[in-house]
Protein backbone atom coordinates (compact mmCIF):
# COMPACT_ATOMS: atom_id res chain seq x y z
CA UNK A 1 0.00 0.00 0.00
CA UNK A 2 1.32 3.46 -0.89
CA UNK A 3 2.18 5.86 1.93
CA UNK A 4 -0.20 8.77 2.53
CA UNK A 5 0.83 12.19 1.21
CA UNK A 6 -0.44 13.96 4.34
CA UNK A 7 -0.88 12.82 7.95
CA UNK A 8 -3.01 15.05 10.17
CA UNK A 9 -1.85 14.77 13.79
CA UNK A 10 -4.30 15.55 16.60
CA UNK A 11 -3.10 16.39 20.11
CA UNK A 12 -3.91 18.43 23.18
CA UNK A 13 -3.07 22.08 22.63
CA UNK A 14 -0.80 22.57 25.66
CA UNK A 15 2.82 23.67 25.02
CA UNK A 16 4.12 20.29 26.19
CA UNK A 17 1.69 18.32 24.02
CA UNK A 18 2.59 20.39 20.96
CA UNK A 19 6.30 19.86 21.70
CA UNK A 20 5.59 16.12 21.73
CA UNK A 21 3.92 16.41 18.33
CA UNK A 22 7.00 18.16 16.98
CA UNK A 23 9.10 15.19 18.06
CA UNK A 24 6.77 12.87 16.14
CA UNK A 25 6.85 15.11 13.07
CA UNK A 26 10.66 15.24 13.14
CA UNK A 27 11.02 11.47 13.45
CA UNK A 28 8.43 10.95 10.72
CA UNK A 29 10.29 13.33 8.38
CA UNK A 30 13.44 11.29 8.88
CA UNK A 31 11.64 8.00 8.24
CA UNK A 32 9.42 9.22 5.38
CA UNK A 33 10.71 12.53 3.93
CA UNK A 34 7.90 12.58 1.36
CA UNK A 35 5.03 12.63 3.85
CA UNK A 36 3.69 16.05 4.88
CA UNK A 37 2.16 16.57 8.33
CA UNK A 38 -0.41 18.95 9.72
CA UNK A 39 -1.21 19.60 13.40
CA UNK A 40 -4.81 19.52 14.65
CA UNK A 41 -4.77 20.93 18.22
CA UNK A 42 -7.77 20.38 20.50
CA UNK A 43 -8.50 21.52 24.05
CA UNK A 44 -9.50 18.66 26.30
CA UNK A 45 -11.77 18.57 29.33
CA UNK A 46 -8.73 17.88 31.49
CA UNK A 47 -7.01 21.02 30.22
CA UNK A 48 -10.08 23.21 30.82
CA UNK A 49 -10.93 21.80 34.27
CA UNK A 50 -8.60 22.78 37.11
CA UNK A 51 -10.37 20.84 39.86
CA UNK A 52 -10.06 17.19 40.86
CA UNK A 53 -9.96 14.88 37.83
CA UNK A 54 -12.30 12.45 39.58
CA UNK A 55 -15.07 15.02 39.04
CA UNK A 56 -14.63 14.90 35.26
CA UNK A 57 -14.15 11.17 34.46
CA UNK A 58 -10.55 10.97 35.60
CA UNK A 59 -7.72 10.38 33.15
CA UNK A 60 -10.10 10.04 30.21
CA UNK A 61 -10.50 13.80 30.52
CA UNK A 62 -7.18 14.22 28.69
CA UNK A 63 -7.99 11.89 25.80
CA UNK A 64 -11.71 12.01 25.00
CA UNK A 65 -11.65 14.98 22.62
CA UNK A 66 -8.49 13.74 20.93
CA UNK A 67 -10.06 10.31 20.40
CA UNK A 68 -13.25 11.93 19.07
CA UNK A 69 -11.33 13.91 16.43
CA UNK A 70 -9.53 10.76 15.32
CA UNK A 71 -12.72 8.71 15.07
CA UNK A 72 -14.56 11.51 13.24
CA UNK A 73 -11.91 11.51 10.55
CA UNK A 74 -10.73 15.02 11.42
CA UNK A 75 -7.23 13.62 11.97
CA UNK A 76 -5.29 10.51 11.03
CA UNK A 77 -2.94 10.12 13.99
CA UNK A 78 -3.24 10.94 17.69
CA UNK A 79 -0.29 11.55 19.99
CA UNK A 80 -0.85 10.75 23.66
CA UNK A 81 1.24 10.48 26.81
CA UNK A 82 0.64 6.87 27.82
CA UNK A 83 0.29 7.91 31.47
CA UNK A 84 -2.83 9.90 30.48
CA UNK A 85 -4.55 6.99 28.72
CA UNK A 86 -6.95 5.07 31.00
CA UNK A 87 -5.64 1.57 31.60
CA UNK A 88 -8.73 0.11 33.22
CA UNK A 89 -10.69 -0.02 29.96
CA UNK A 90 -9.91 -0.77 26.30
CA UNK A 91 -9.02 1.88 23.74
CA UNK A 92 -12.05 3.43 22.02
CA UNK A 93 -13.54 0.94 19.57
CA UNK A 94 -12.12 1.40 16.10
CA UNK A 95 -8.69 2.62 17.25
CA UNK A 96 -5.36 0.90 17.86
CA UNK A 97 -1.87 1.76 19.04
CA UNK A 98 0.39 1.95 16.00
CA UNK A 99 3.61 2.56 17.94
CA UNK A 100 5.19 3.53 21.24
CA UNK A 101 8.13 5.89 20.79
CA UNK A 102 11.43 5.23 22.55
CA UNK A 103 10.94 5.92 26.21
CA UNK A 104 12.12 9.15 27.83
CA UNK A 105 13.17 9.64 31.46
CA UNK A 106 10.61 8.10 33.87
CA UNK A 107 11.74 10.02 36.97
CA UNK A 108 10.22 12.94 38.87
CA UNK A 109 11.99 16.23 39.51
CA UNK A 110 11.84 18.60 42.45
CA UNK A 111 11.78 22.32 41.71
CA UNK A 112 12.66 24.52 44.69
CA UNK A 113 13.53 28.20 44.23
CA UNK A 114 16.04 28.02 47.07
CA UNK A 115 17.85 25.03 45.60
CA UNK A 116 17.05 22.62 48.44
CA UNK A 117 16.65 18.88 47.99
CA UNK A 118 13.60 16.98 49.20
CA UNK A 119 15.39 15.84 52.36
CA UNK A 120 16.43 19.43 53.12
CA UNK A 121 12.93 20.90 53.04
CA UNK A 122 11.69 22.05 56.48
CA UNK A 123 8.43 20.93 58.04
CA UNK A 124 5.38 22.57 56.55
CA UNK A 125 6.93 23.17 53.12
CA UNK A 126 4.10 23.27 50.58
CA UNK A 127 4.61 20.93 47.61
CA UNK A 128 2.44 21.78 44.61
CA UNK A 129 0.96 18.59 43.13
CA UNK A 130 -2.44 17.04 42.53
CA UNK A 131 -1.01 13.60 41.74
CA UNK A 132 -2.39 11.00 44.16
CA UNK A 133 0.69 8.88 43.36
CA UNK A 134 3.09 11.63 44.47
CA UNK A 135 0.96 12.65 47.46
CA UNK A 136 0.86 9.09 48.84
CA UNK A 137 4.59 8.56 48.42
CA UNK A 138 5.45 11.90 50.02
CA UNK A 139 3.13 11.06 52.92
CA UNK A 140 5.08 7.82 53.39
CA UNK A 141 8.59 9.23 53.02
CA UNK A 142 8.29 12.89 54.08
CA UNK A 143 5.17 13.21 56.28
CA UNK A 144 6.32 16.61 57.56
CA UNK A 145 5.75 18.16 54.12
CA UNK A 146 2.36 19.47 52.98
CA UNK A 147 0.90 18.88 49.52
CA UNK A 148 -1.26 21.62 48.02
CA UNK A 149 -3.51 20.97 45.00
CA UNK A 150 -2.00 22.24 41.77
CA UNK A 151 -3.01 21.40 38.22
CA UNK A 152 -2.31 22.90 34.82
CA UNK A 153 0.53 22.44 32.36
CA UNK A 154 4.14 22.64 33.55
CA UNK A 155 4.58 26.28 32.57
CA UNK A 156 1.39 27.25 34.39
CA UNK A 157 2.48 25.39 37.52
CA UNK A 158 5.82 27.19 37.51
CA UNK A 159 3.93 30.48 37.26
CA UNK A 160 1.89 29.47 40.30
CA UNK A 161 5.09 28.58 42.15
CA UNK A 162 6.54 32.00 41.35
CA UNK A 163 3.31 33.59 42.57
CA UNK A 164 3.72 31.91 45.96
CA UNK A 165 0.94 29.35 45.70
CA UNK A 166 3.45 26.65 46.71
CA UNK A 167 7.02 26.49 48.00
CA UNK A 168 8.17 23.71 45.65
CA UNK A 169 6.90 21.55 42.79
CA UNK A 170 7.17 17.97 41.66
CA UNK A 171 7.10 17.55 37.87
CA UNK A 172 8.10 14.85 35.40
CA UNK A 173 11.68 15.08 34.14
CA UNK A 174 10.54 14.04 30.65
CA UNK A 175 8.00 16.84 30.50
CA UNK A 176 10.56 19.45 31.48
CA UNK A 177 12.93 18.06 28.87
CA UNK A 178 10.24 18.33 26.19
CA UNK A 179 9.61 22.01 26.87
CA UNK A 180 13.30 22.85 27.34
CA UNK A 181 13.09 23.75 31.04
CA UNK A 182 15.49 21.35 32.73
CA UNK A 183 17.25 24.47 34.04
CA UNK A 184 14.66 24.72 36.84
CA UNK A 185 15.33 21.24 38.22
CA UNK A 186 16.73 21.22 41.75
CA UNK A 187 16.84 17.45 42.25
CA UNK A 188 15.99 14.39 40.18
CA UNK A 189 14.40 11.75 42.38
CA UNK A 190 15.37 8.13 41.85
CA UNK A 191 12.65 5.57 41.11
CA UNK A 192 13.21 4.25 44.64
CA UNK A 193 12.47 7.69 46.09
CA UNK A 194 9.42 8.30 43.88
CA UNK A 195 8.02 5.36 41.91
CA UNK A 196 6.82 6.56 38.47
CA UNK A 197 3.29 6.40 37.05
CA UNK A 198 2.29 3.66 34.64
CA UNK A 199 3.43 4.67 31.16
CA UNK A 200 5.86 7.34 32.36
CA UNK A 201 7.94 8.92 29.61
CA UNK A 202 6.18 7.11 26.76
CA UNK A 203 4.43 8.70 23.79
CA UNK A 204 1.80 6.57 22.04
CA UNK A 205 0.73 6.89 18.42
CA UNK A 206 -2.91 5.94 17.94
CA UNK A 207 -4.71 5.41 14.62
CA UNK A 208 -8.07 4.24 13.32
CA UNK A 209 -7.73 0.50 12.98
CA UNK A 210 -8.92 0.53 9.36
CA UNK A 211 -6.37 3.18 8.32
CA UNK A 212 -3.68 0.72 7.33
CA UNK A 213 -1.77 3.29 5.25
CA UNK A 214 -1.15 5.52 8.27
CA UNK A 215 -0.46 2.57 10.56
CA UNK A 216 2.15 1.25 8.14
CA UNK A 217 3.72 4.71 7.78
CA UNK A 218 4.15 5.39 11.50
CA UNK A 219 4.75 1.90 12.92
CA UNK A 220 8.45 2.21 12.09
CA UNK A 221 8.73 4.93 14.74
CA UNK A 222 8.06 2.37 17.46
CA UNK A 223 10.69 1.09 19.87
CA UNK A 224 10.49 -2.67 20.61
CA UNK A 225 11.73 -2.42 24.21
CA UNK A 226 9.30 0.40 25.00
CA UNK A 227 6.48 -1.64 23.46
CA UNK A 228 7.20 -4.58 25.78
CA UNK A 229 7.57 -2.36 28.85
CA UNK A 230 4.39 -0.42 28.15
CA UNK A 231 2.42 -3.57 27.39
CA UNK A 232 3.40 -5.07 30.75
CA UNK A 233 2.59 -1.87 32.65
CA UNK A 234 -0.81 -1.34 31.04
CA UNK A 235 -1.82 -4.96 31.63
CA UNK A 236 -0.92 -4.49 35.30
CA UNK A 237 -3.19 -1.44 35.48
CA UNK A 238 -5.97 -3.22 33.62
CA UNK A 239 -5.95 -6.18 36.01
CA UNK A 240 -5.83 -3.92 39.08
CA UNK A 241 -8.76 -1.83 37.72
CA UNK A 242 -7.54 1.26 39.49
CA UNK A 243 -9.45 4.52 39.23
CA UNK A 244 -8.11 8.08 39.02
CA UNK A 245 -7.87 8.37 42.82
CA UNK A 246 -5.88 5.14 43.16
CA UNK A 247 -2.23 5.75 44.16
CA UNK A 248 -0.72 3.14 41.82
CA UNK A 249 2.84 3.36 40.57
CA UNK A 250 5.04 1.07 38.57
CA UNK A 251 7.50 0.70 35.77
CA UNK A 252 8.93 -2.03 33.58
CA UNK A 253 12.60 -2.01 32.63
CA UNK A 254 14.58 -3.84 29.99
CA UNK A 255 18.16 -4.64 31.02
CA UNK A 256 21.18 -4.87 28.74
CA UNK A 257 20.48 -8.51 28.02
CA UNK A 258 16.94 -7.71 26.89
CA UNK A 259 15.40 -9.19 30.05
CA UNK A 260 12.19 -7.51 31.20
CA UNK A 261 11.26 -6.79 34.83
CA UNK A 262 8.25 -5.04 36.34
CA UNK A 263 8.00 -3.35 39.71
CA UNK A 264 4.72 -1.93 41.01
CA UNK A 265 3.29 -0.40 44.17
CA UNK A 266 -0.18 0.36 45.49
CA UNK A 267 -0.57 2.87 48.32
CA UNK A 268 -3.25 4.14 50.63
CA UNK A 269 -3.68 7.91 50.11
CA UNK A 270 -2.06 8.62 53.50
CA UNK A 271 0.99 6.53 52.61
CA UNK A 272 0.62 4.35 55.69
CA UNK A 273 0.11 1.16 53.69
CA UNK A 274 2.40 0.30 50.80
CA UNK A 275 2.06 -2.89 48.76
CA UNK A 276 5.05 -3.91 46.62
CA UNK A 277 5.64 -6.50 43.92
CA UNK A 278 8.64 -6.99 41.63
CA UNK A 279 9.11 -9.81 39.12
CA UNK A 280 11.37 -10.73 36.22
CA UNK A 281 9.66 -11.92 33.07
CA UNK A 282 11.78 -15.00 32.48
CA UNK A 283 9.75 -17.03 29.99
CA UNK A 284 6.66 -14.82 30.48
CA UNK A 285 5.46 -12.49 27.74
CA UNK A 286 4.83 -8.83 28.75
CA UNK A 287 1.07 -9.24 29.22
CA UNK A 288 1.56 -12.30 31.41
CA UNK A 289 4.20 -10.45 33.43
CA UNK A 290 1.81 -7.54 33.99
CA UNK A 291 -0.91 -9.94 35.06
CA UNK A 292 1.43 -11.83 37.39
CA UNK A 293 2.60 -8.68 39.20
CA UNK A 294 -0.99 -7.46 39.51
CA UNK A 295 -2.05 -10.79 41.00
CA UNK A 296 0.82 -10.58 43.50
CA UNK A 297 -0.51 -7.17 44.60
CA UNK A 298 -4.10 -8.44 44.74
CA UNK A 299 -2.96 -11.28 47.02
CA UNK A 300 -1.57 -8.63 49.37
CA UNK A 301 -4.95 -6.86 49.53
CA UNK A 302 -4.78 -4.37 46.66
CA UNK A 303 -8.43 -4.93 45.65
CA UNK A 304 -9.78 -3.89 49.05
CA UNK A 305 -7.30 -1.01 49.28
CA UNK A 306 -8.33 0.38 45.86
CA UNK A 307 -12.06 -0.15 46.39
CA UNK A 308 -11.98 1.66 49.73
CA UNK A 309 -10.67 4.88 48.14
CA UNK A 310 -13.48 7.29 47.29
CA UNK A 311 -13.76 8.32 43.65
Amino acid sequence: MSAPELIRIVSRDSPMALAQVERVRAELRTLHPGIATEVVPVKTTGDRWMGALSQVEGKGAFTKEVDAALLAGEADLAVHCVKDIPGDRPLPAGTVFAAFLKRDDVRDALIHPGGRTLDELPAGTRIGTSSVRRIAQLAASHPHLTCVPMRGNANRRMEKLAAGEADALLLAVSGLERIGRTDVITQILSVDEMCPPIGAGVLALQCREDDTATIDAVSGLGDPATFRETTAERMLLHVLQGHCNSPIAGYAKTDRRGELALRACVFTPDGKTVLNAHEWAGPLDPETLGTSVAVALLRQGARELIDNIAH
